[in-house]
Formats: structure tokens, C-alpha cells, sequence
């Protein structure tokens, strides 16, 4: 993927699509008319850019995903913890915990990710 960061317009474009998938780039035009009140030139215009990006192809007038929107989101955290927490998990966890207290399940739960992810 090109580049992983969208604007709030395109990520609401990219949300559509991923809703609808795969789509006649027709279709995606009215549905784009009608929940974004965008014109034609518009969403092809930010499809365009997203296919640049890598993430969507438009291909003999159907618009399909190349990143689900799972991967694309599990990428945007991985770079905003890099970016921000220098890859520090743990950094990261104690900035969202921000001094909350943890259920029970929630413990186990973080416990249960680490035990599978944990380097043998």
C-alpha cells in the first residue's frame, strides 16, 4: 500500500465501498450522490486517488478492495504506534489505559493476546 492515511472524505468514501463491495463504479456513483451528496466527477475523482493509494481497483467498471478494511485499519495502528510511541506497546497501552482500572475480563483478555502473540 502506497500510502495509508486517508482524509475524513476519503475514509468515509472507503467505508461506502467496503460496505457495498464489489461494486459497479455506477452504482457507487449514486450511492455516493445520495450519501455524501457528491457529484460524478467527485467520487471518480477520489477513486482515482485511492486507487493510486493501492487500496481499491476499479477494474471493467467494478470497484473492488485490495486492502480490506480490517488490514488497512490493523496497518493505520501499527504506524500510528511507531510513529507516536516509538513501537512500544506497552508505551501505547499505559497512554489508552490513562490511569482507568481494568475489569476482570479485560485483564484476561490482554493476558490471552499476549500469550498467543509472545515470541517463543
Amino acid at each position: 500500500m502506497k500510502e495509508d492515511k486517508l482524509s475524513q472524505s476519503e475514509g468515509r468514501f472507503a467505508e461506502l465501498i467496503w460496505q457495498h463491495e464489489p461494486i459497479p463504479s455506477g452504482e457507487l456513483v449514486k450511492l455516493c450522490e445520495k450519501e455524501l451528496n457528491w457529484k460524478k466527477s467527485t467520487t471518480y475523482t477520489v477513486l482515482k486517488n485511492l486507487c493510486e493509494k493501492g487500496i481499491f481497483q476499479n477494474q471493467q467498471a467494478v470497484v473492488t478492495a485490495l486492502i480490506k478494511k480490517d488490514a488497512f485499519y490493523a496497518k493505520q495502528s501499527r504506524r500510528f504506534v511507531e510513529d507516536v510511541f516509538g513501537g512500544s506497546l506497552p508505551r501505547f497501552l499505559t497512554a489508552f489505559i490513562g490511569g482507568r482500572k481494568l475489569r476482570d475480563d479485560q485483564v484476561d483478555e490482554l493476558k490471552r493476546l499476549i500469550d498467543e502473540h509472545k515470541e517463543e
